[in-house]
Order: C-alpha cells, then structure tokens, then sequence
C-alpha cells in the first residue's frame, strides 16, 4: 500500500485512523482499554534501521525503501486513557498524520492493543467478582512469553494486586509475589523437610502448598513448623469452596487465626464468584486471565475514517459492507452520566465534540502531538481510572452473567 501511494501521489494525503470495536466479546457487558503505554513505547520505536532495511530489499522499490530510511511519525494521537472502560464503537484510538505515516502504525498498534485489552478486560471482571480479596497473575506458562510480561501489565491495570512474572517488575515496576510448586514438596524426603525448608529461607509469613498428599496434614504440620503466624497456605486442587471452610476450621483450631488461605487451579469470574461465600483470603489466576477468559482477542479494527480530498479538505470516507459497518468521520466522545454520576450512554460525536449536559466526561485525552509522546502516565493512574470508570457504570456491570453493553453507544 505504503509503495503504490507513493508512486501514485496520494501517500502524503492528511488521514484520521481510528481504532475502535465494532461489538464486545459475545456476551461481555464492558471492555477495559489497556497497552496504551506499550503502544506509545512502540510508536517512539518505530522506525527502520539499516538491517531492516536490507531485509525489505526484496519486497518493496528503491523509492519506498528510502521514505522508509527517514520514518519517524511526526503526527498527533488522541486515545481513551489506560483503564478506561470502552462500547462497541468507541474511538478508542484516533491517529491523525499523512497516509504514509498512519498506515505503517497499523498491525502494531492493534496487535497491542488487541491483546492487552483483552487481558484487562477479563481482569476487571475477576477483580469486580472478587471484591476486596486480592487477585494474583500467575498466567506465564500459559501463553508466549512476551505475552506473559504484557498480560501481567494489562491484569494490573485493571485491579489485580501483583503478579509471579519478575520480567513484569523489572520493565513495569508490577509487584511481584508467589509461592513454592509441587515439585519443591516432592523434591525433599518428607514435606516437613520441604516446608521446613521453605520457612528457613523465606521466614513464617510465606505461603506454604498443602494439597501434594493430603491436606489437613499438611496444614497441621505446617503451622507446628511455622507457628501460628503462618501467612497462608494454597489450595490447588479439589472442590476449592469445600477445602477452604475445612481449612479455615483447622487453622483457627490451631491458633493460626491470621494465616490466609489463597485458591488457584484454572479460576476465572465465574469460579471467583462461585467463591464468594468462602472463607477465602486471595486467587491466583493464570490460564484463564492469560487467554481473555475466553475471548483472547477484543476485535478491534483499525479503519481510515477521513482525509484529504484534491481539494484540500478533510473528507469522510467508510466501509459500507453489510456485516463490517464503519462510521465516517472524525471522532470526539464522551461519557454521558447522571446528575448521581452514573453512566448513560458513550456518546460519540462525527465531526464535532457532543454537547456536555454538566455531568459529562471527555474521553478522548492527547497522547502523541507532533509525533512527541505527551500522554504517558504511571500504571497507578492507570489503575485508578479504571477503578473510578468501571465504579461509574450501571449496576448491571457487576452481573457475570451474559448480557449486552450496560449502557448503548449513540453517535451524534
């Protein structure tokens, strides 16, 4: 595309791409932007080196390959803030630059995009079910490993308490945490020797496995080794609801008040809900949150929305197939809410900003102006938008089970 605009004349047209959902995963009620950091780390990354180059000798002109030695995206982004709750149609990304520019942008940003949308989303729905009980990404050996790493980012953003993946800490300053596997108990003689091992080196506040051989002797061994001040104990197998009252019951009835219980083994929303009414202290949650709980991908598209006529206006232009409807036009957006603060509607203006009632949100925020990135923020921004976004919708958000968007998207 890149070769035939150039040759043709047209590369340097003024464009706007948006990136937007044309529907939610079937079933989901809200979607949760993420990778807006990673996404603006891979624009101000984007260009191409002499390697590069030589590799793309064969597949595009000489003309082509000397526009491409001198890239650097030099127009203007607006997106939803990171963590921000998104609706079918929302302009979750707006790249305004020449066609040459913008077009090139195009399998990165979504390919971020994509991804790490799809992790918080099923994050802040395992966060939302979990309430005030700590989640924990235990997901790498699930999924790419680069992908474990953003998935890890993604789950933070939308409320998970830490992560296992210590590449995460070390790129994104996520705190980490974790426990001993199966094999640490089997590599020992005994699993006296194992948790004995274990508290020597990590002191009584670590969380001991008890479900290698049999549990409530685990349990019971585990706190005469540590004492009482035991931190927690994992349960990884069996009916998890069940074991953790028997659990619960044996640690008080050892003193061991204050030690927590944690449950994993293949959770997501709906097992973390089943396990309300638990005596639960904490999930740690890897397959399930790493694949987007079913929905690996959140169908974003990147389309060309408007440009440049011959006459030097900017235009609409759209797709018009009948299954894959986009909307024309450059995009401005709001959250429309009540006097109560309460979400109505994503309300999304063609070509002009929609009219605030008073109670309103901006949604679009500037994150690249002039190619300079302007809009990167720390992930406890991130993190706190999302808890006051998700906290602004309709009740119904909290339902797990299957619905449509809690509030309807309205272009204006």
């Amino acid at each position: 595309m890149l070769q035939a605009a150039l040759r043709s004349g047209t590369a340097h047209r003024r464009s706007v791409f948006e990136l937007f959902p044309r529907r939610l995963p079937e079933g989901r009620r809200y979607g949760v932007v993420a990778g807006v950091g990673r996404a603006l780390d891979a624009i101000e990354r984007f260009t191409f080196d002499a390697s590069t180059l030589a590799a793309l000798e064969d597949v595009v002109d000489r003309p082509t390959l000397d526009w491409l030695a001198s890239y650097r995206f030099s127009g203007d982004v607006w997106g939803y803030g990171e963590g921000e709750t998104y609706f079918p149609y929302s302009p979750v990304l707006i790249v305004e630059a020449s066609f040459a520019e913008a077009v090139l942008l195009e399998t990165v940003l979504l390919s971020v995009y994509n991804h790490d949308s799809a992790i918080a989303s099923a994050a802040s729905r395992m966060t939302l079910a979990a309430g005030d009980r700590p989640c924990i990404e235990m997901g790498s050996r699930r999924t790419h490993e680069e992908a474990a790493v953003a998935a890890a980012r993604a789950a933070y953003v939308a409320g998970f308490a830490a992560s296992s993946n210590l590449a995460a800490r070390q790129r994104y300053d996520v705190p980490t945490t974790g426990t001993s596997a199966h094999s640490f108990t089997l590599l020992h003689d005994t699993e006296d020797d194992a948790f004995r091992a274990q508290v020597d080196a990590l002191g009584a506040d670590t969380t001991l496995l008890v479900d290698t051989y049999d549990v409530e002797a685990a349990v019971r061994r585990g706190v005469e080794i540590a004492g009482p001040g035991l931190g927690a104990v994992r349960l990884d197998s069996g009916d998890l609801g069940v074991q953790a009252v028997r659990v619960r019951e044996l640690l008080d009835s050892l003193g061991a008040t204050s030690t927590r219980i944690i449950v994993t083994s293949d959770l997501d929303e709906f097992a973390i809900a089943s396990l309300a009414a638990a005596p639960v202290d904490g999930y740690g949650v890897g397959t399930q949150l790493v694949t987007g709980s079913g929905h690996p991908t959140c169908g974003f598209v990147y389309k060309l929305v408007a440009r440049e006529s011959a006459g030097g206006e900017l235009e609409s232009v759209a797709k018009k197939s009948v299954d894959k409807i986009s909307v024309g036009g450059r995009k401005y957006a709001l959250r429309r809410r009540t006097a109560a603060g309460v979400a109505e509607a994503e309300v999304v203006g063609i070509g002009h900003r929609p009219t605030d009632d008073g109670d309103d949100r901006a949604l679009l925020v500037p994150l690249v102006r002039s190619g300079e990135v302007v809009g990167r923020e720390s992930l406890e921004a991130a993190r706190s938008r999302h808890l006051g976004s998700r906290g602004e919708l309709p009740v119904a958000v909290q339902q797990m089970s299957r619905g449509e968007p809690v509030i309807p998207t309205i272009h204006e």
